[in-house]
C-alpha cells in the first residue's frame, strides 16, 4: 500500500470515529486500538457482561461505582494501574463543603451560592454554570455520605486560597487515601469487582451507535503497551469515564501549553496520561478547555512530585505564614489568592536570564502545628529550620533587616485585621512575633486539569458535533471538563469527584438495560 492509499485509508476510519479529527492535538491516536474508530458492531459478543464498567478509581471512579452499586446495579471497575486510586489517593484529602456541620460549630455562615461565587471568580467566569452548581449544591450531602463510608475528617475547619471564608474539610491522613481506603474497602464488601492492570483499549458500540461496552488488556503492565490480554467486556447499562487529568502526558500537555515542557515536574501520578481522554474524542465527545492547565503554587524544586512541602504550605505557610522574594526579603502577593494568581505571581521571579529565583515561605511553630508533613520535610532538608530571622535570612541568603521589617509589617497588619499591602483575607491570620521558624523554597508544579470532555447535568458526554448526549457514555471528575474555568480552587478536586461521580452512578444505573450476548 503506497503513501497516498494509507492516508485515504487513515481518512475513512477517522470519519467513523464522529468527526473526532476536529480536534487538535489528536495527531497519533489512530494506532490507539483495533476498535479506535468504534465501528457499530449489531452482533458483538463479551467476554464478560455488568451492568455498568467505571474506568478509573479514584475520588469519582470510587464514588460512580459505590452510587451506581447502592442504586441496584452491577459495576466493574477498572484501573490500569497496579495500585486503585491514581491521583487521588497521592491527593491532600481535602474537600470544600458549602455549610458543613463544622463550619456552623465554630460559627462560619456559608451557602452554596457563596461557594459558586468564589468558584466563578477564581476560573475567571469561564466555567460551565450548570454543572458548577450541581457540584456545589452537591457538596454538604456528599460530604456525610463519605462519613457513612468511613470517612474521618479533622475536627476543624481551614481556609484555602480564593476562599472568601473558611469551608475546607481534610481527612485525619492529610491525604486523599483517607478517601480511597474506604470506599475500596465498602466496594469490595458490597461485591463491586475490583480491576487493577487493566487498561481501556477501545469503546464497542451497537448499530444504534450506544456504547455497550469496552475493550480491555486485562494483564497489563504500565507503560508496555503490547503487555496483556484482550477481552470484551459489555456494559448493560453504560460506562462511566473517571480517568482524570493529562498532566503528567509531556507531549499532549505541551500542544496544549507550549512552555509546559518536561523542565516543569508535575504532581501527578505516572498514569495521569491522555489516552483515554483520545478514545472519548474519537467518539466524538467534545473537548472543552484543554488549555487550561492548573499549576500548583505549594510545590518546591527541593523534591520531586507531590512531596511534602505541599501539605506542609497549604496548612501552614499560606494560611498561617508569608511568602516573600529571597532578593528583597518582602512579600509580593497575596498568599490567600487564587490558585492561578498565586502561581503566576511566583512564576515571575526570575533572574535576567529567565532562571527562577525560587521564593521562600515560612511560618513559626504555632503556624505549622497542624502541618502533618514538617517532620519528614525536615528529614529530607526540604523544610529547614532556624531559631530567629536572622538565621532564617542567613539559610537562604536573604537580607535580614528587610525579612524583619516585612515580618513586622505583616504584624502589624494581622493587629488591624487589614493586609494593606496585598489584601489578604484575614480570618485565619496569625502574627508571626516568636520563633522558631520554618521555611521552604517555592516553584510550582503541574497539578490539574481543568479541561476534559463536556457533559450535561446527568453526567452524559456530549458528542461534538451535535451536542447530544452519546448513549450509554458518562464521565465524571477531572475527565471532565469547564466545571472549573480557568483554575480550580483549592480542594475543590474532592468536591467534584464525589458529587460528580455520585451524580455519573446514579444516572447510569438508571439508564435502560441493553441485552448483551456471551461469547
Amino acid at each position: 500500500m503506497n503513501e497516498k492509499e494509507l492516508v485515504s485509508l487513515g481518512r475513512r476510519q477517522l470519519l467513523k470515529g464522529g468527526a473526532a479529527m476536529a480536534v487538535a492535538g489528536l495527531g497519533s491516536t489512530v494506532a490507539l486500538s483495533a476498535n479506535a474508530a468504534c465501528v457499530p458492531q449489531a452482533d458483538a459478543k463479551f467476554d464478560e457482561v455488568v451492568d455498568v464498567i467505571v474506568v478509573g478509581s479514584g475520588f469519582a471512579g470510587m464514588s460512580a461505582a459505590l452510587q451506581a452499586r447502592e442504586n441496584g446495579s452491577s459495576v466493574m471497575v477498572i484501573d490500569k494501574m497496579p495500585v486503585f486510586g491514581g491521583n487521588s489517593t497521592i491527593n491532600g484529602g481535602a474537600m470544600a463543603v458549602a455549610g458543613s456541620p463544622l463550619q456552623k460549630q465554630e460559627g462560619i455562615e456559608d451557602s452554596v451560592d457563596v461557594m459558586v461565587a468564589d468558584m466563578l471568580e477564581s476560573g475567571r467566569g469561564m466555567n460551565d454554570i450548570e454543572m458548577l452548581k450541581l457540584v456545589c449544591n452537591g457538596t454538604a450531602e456528599s460530604c456525610e455520605w463519605l462519613i457513612d463510608h468511613g470517612v474521618q475528617w479533622k475536627p476543624f475547619v481551614q481556609h484555602f486560597g480564593g476562599h472568601s471564608i473558611p469551608r475546607v474539610l481534610q481527612t485525619v491522613q492529610s491525604s486523599g487515601a483517607g478517601i480511597i481506603r474506604p470506599l475500596i474497602k465498602v466496594a469490595k464488601k458490597n461485591n463491586i469487582d475490583m480491576r487493577n492492570q487493566a487498561k481501556l483499549e477501545g469503546f464497542i458500540k451497537d448499530e444504534n451507535g450506544r456504547v455497550i461496552g469496552v475493550d480491555v488488556r486485562q494483564g497489563y503492565y504500565f507503560p508496555k503497551e503490547r503487555t496483556g490480554k484482550m477481552v470484551k467486556i459489555g456494559a448493560r447499562k453504560g460506562v462511566i469515564m473517571a480517568t482524570g487529568g493529562f498532566g503528567n502526558d509531556i507531549e499532549y500537555r505541551q500542544m496544549q501549553q507550549p512552555e509546559y515542557t518536561n523542565q516543569l515536574d508535575s504532581t501527578n501520578h505516572a498514569g495521569a496520561t491522555s489516552e483515554a481522554l483520545k478514545q472519548m474524542m474519537l467518539l466524538g465527545a467534545n473537548p472543552i478547555h484543554l488549555d487550561q492547565i492548573q499549576l500548583g503554587p505549594w510545590a518546591s524544586p527541593d523534591e520531586k512530585g507531590f512531596g511534602t512541602a505541599s501539605q506542609f504550605n497549604t496548612i501552614a505557610t499560606y494560611p498561617s505564614g508569608i511568602v516573600v522574594d529571597v532578593r528583597t526579603g518582602e512579600r509580593f502577593f497575596n498568599e490567600l489568592a487564587d490558585r492561578k494568581a498565586r502561581a503566576d505571581a511566583i512564576m515571575t521571579r526570575r533572574d535576567t536570564e529567565g532562571n527562577p529565583v525560587y521564593p521562600i515561605g515560612f511560618t513559626n511553630a504555632e503556624g505549622a502545628k497542624d502541618a502533618q508533613t514538617l517532620d519528614w520535610g525536615l528529614k529530607y532538608n526540604v523544610i529547614k529550620k532556624a531559631d530567629t530571622l536572622e538565621e532564617l535570612a542567613k539559610i537562604y541568603n536573604m537580607p535580614a533587616k528587610a525579612l524583619k521589617d516585612q515580618v513586622a509589617r505583616w504584624n502589624e497588619s494581622v493587629t488591624n485585621g487589614n493586609d494593606s499591602e496585598f489584601g489578604r483575607p484575614m480570618q485565619k491570620a496569625m502574627l508571626l512575633d516568636k520563633g522558631p521558624w520554618y521555611g521552604v523554597r517555592m516553584w510550582p508544579k503541574v497539578h490539574y486539569c481543568m479541561g476534559g470532555v463536556k457533559v450535561n447535568t446527568a453526567s452524559e458526554v456530549l458528542h461534538l458535533v451535535t451536542n447530544k448526549p452519546i448513549l450509554g457514555l458518562y464521565a465524571a471528575g477531572e475527565a471532565t471538563g469547564g466545571i472549573h474555568g480557568a483554575s480550580r480552587l483549592g480542594a475543590c478536586a474532592v468536591a467534584e469527584g464525589v458529587v460528580t461521580g455520585r451524580n455519573a452512578g446514579r444516572h447510569c444505573a438508571e439508564n435502560q438495560s441493553v441485552t448483551l450476548k456471551l461469547a
